[in-house]
């Protein structure tokens, strides 16, 4: 049986009784309808996970008692920054969730040319908190025990200019070199992939001059998401923990 796994915001210790907040409580009676004496995985970020147990299970109060702490290592050695041109709601909700799936360590929205997205300084906290949401749900899902850092939105300018001692790389479509032409194999990268429209030649030229090389995952032109899940599969199958068939 599989057993559910809960994030928990705050300090965690074995051997000790921990009341749940308002969604983890919701989440535990309400989405997995779990009774009293049902067994947890929790964990708050840190990268260990504890067992525990479902103690109280009412219906405005709920506790767990935390049991034994491991630390699994589920953490990629390749660890890759996710600049992600910022695209419409389902879209953005999906590629976060991928690439949390598939071990990406920091996430940058990225505001450029093309994206259609407009955002004001309400609107961007709003989408923060619901983006680390998703985040938050994709580790549990996927065994995750450290949450991939989530950043302010930045325009891609400014994320071209930052300074950074990491590999960088840029999605191109137009591109001629590919990843496996990389060398020596990276331990930690930047990769900059562009939202629904693409990115325009000027900012693809300004990256290359900023010391970006631009690559390309094949023949066709894939969907921003699609780009996320195919780019990040190839990194970890190259340099980081996804098996190969």
């Amino acid at each position: 049986m599989r057993i559910s796994r809960l994030y928990l915001p705050f300090p965690l210790a074995s051997d000790s009784e921990v009341e749940l907040d308002e969604r983890a409580r919701q989440y535990v009676l309400q989405v997995l309808r779990l009774k009293s004496g049902a067994p947890l995985i929790v964990f708050n970020g840190d990268g260990n996970e504890y067992s525990a147990t479902l103690g109280r299970a009412e219906k405005r109060r709920a506790n767990i008692i935390v049991g034994e702490c491991r630390h699994p290592g589920r953490e990629s050695p390749l660890a890759v920054n996710l600049g992600l041109g910022i695209s419409k709601g389902e879209r953005m909700d999906y590629a976060i969730q991928k690439a949390v799936e598939l071990g990406v360590a920091e996430i940058t929205p990225l505001f450029s040319q093309h994206c259609v997205v407009k955002l004001d300084q309400k609107r961007i906290e709003n989408r923060l908190r619901h983006w680390r949401a998703v985040i938050i749900s994709a580790s549990e899902q996927c065994g995750r025990n450290t949450l991939a850092q989530l950043h302010a939105p930045v325009d891609v300018s400014r994320w071209i200019e930052m300074d950074s001692a990491d590999l960088a790389l840029i999605l191109a479509p137009q591109a001629e070199r590919v990843l496996t032409q990389i060398q020596p194999a990276p331990r930690q990268l930047r990769l900059t992939i562009g939202p629904e429209g693409g990115f325009s030649e000027v900012e693809i030229g300004m990256a290359i001059s900023a010391g970006f090389s631009a690559v390309t995952l094949g023949p066709r032109i894939l969907r921003t998401e699609t780009a996320v899940v195919a780019g990040l599969s190839a990194l970890q199958t190259l340099w980081g923990d996804l098996t190969a068939p």
